[in-house]
């Protein structure tokens, strides 16, 4: 049995040596520019050059992040970047906007392409024209069912990366404004506020005062605060269907939660190869 990349976050240095250490098979970080993550430690061009070598002298992969949708104002400095670092032997750079996309090509041609989830490929039509631009993983939105999954595993040509851990986002792979409108903070250049998990309710403009509250629980409702992502118990689907990568979200979250996750995911996917017929989770 051949089982999917386990993909893990590395916010830092440190978060970079537990993810491997507890067993990833890739990892993936950001600059200290052009990131989904501007609140987490991210790395220097020289950090990125250490963690990278430390990676690999353990067989493990490093995918950059460079999932930004740039401004005009922001080319000129995303092209410095992107050369900067076209000498690191990177696995793979993360790339949402076709500018960025163009620009990779240009600087760094032979390295490998992923579509980030910001992309919103929601179909198999859609990843074969990113295969067409040169990409070579879709990471896929999280809103896909496992049967969508697995037609564009089927049908799109290239491979499939999909989130089994960590946050969701009540709008459609991270195409969100409330962070921009409500605190100035944009979620696409990687300041997300997640106000979607502050607490709210719903009032009715005849009724003031009178308010409904805004929840979650295992029936319903999906308005607001969505409720983090687990597939462990579905983990058996997932690998059966074939994708390429299991990435698990948080280059925000802490060291014990990397550590923690990452080894929870690592230990399941092993007891499937070891024992599909008996696996259960723990």
């Amino acid at each position: 049995m051949i089982l999917p990349e386990l993909l893990a976050p590395a916010g830092n240095r440190e978060k970079l040596h537990v993810a491997v250490h507890y067993g990833a098979d890739a990892v993936y970080l950001g600059g200290k520019e052009f990131s989904l993550r501007n609140l987490a430690d991210n790395f220097s061009p020289e950090e990125l050059s250490d963690a990278v070598s430390y990676a690999h002298d353990h067989g493990v992969k490093v995918y950059l992040a460079t999932n930004i949708f740039p401004g005009n104002a922001d080319l000129v400095e995303m092209r410095r970047y992107l050369e900067k670092v076209a000498e690191i032997p990177l696995d793979a750079c993360i790339v949402a906007d076709p500018g960025v996309l163009e620009l990779v090509k240009e600087i760094s041609p032979e390295r490998p392409l992923h579509l980030s989830t910001q992309a919103n490929t929601t179909n198999w039509l859609s990843a074969r024209f990113w295969k067409r631009q040169g990409v070579t993983r879709v990471n896929l939105a999280r809103e896909l069912s496992l049967e969508e999954i697995r037609e564009v595993k089927e049908k799109g040509g290239l491979e499939v990366e999909v989130f089994v851990h960590g946050a969701m986002c009540i709008s459609y792979s991270g195409r969100c404004l409330l962070s921009s409108i409500m605190t100035g903070r944009d979620a696409n250049r990687g300041e997300c506020a997640q106000p979607c998990r502050w607490g709210y309710a719903l009032v009715e403009e005849q009724r003031p005062g009178v308010y409904f509250p805004v929840m979650e629980d295992e029936r319903g409702t999906f308005i607001f605060n969505a409720r983090d992502l687990c597939l462990l118990e579905h983990l058996p689907e997932l690998v059966e269907s074939g994708v390429d990568s299991l990435k698990i979200e948080g280059r925000m979250k802490g060291i014990h939660y990397v550590a923690s996750v990452v080894r929870v995911y690592r230990e399941a996917l092993d007891r499937y190869r070891d024992d599909p017929e008996g696996f259960r989770v723990r």
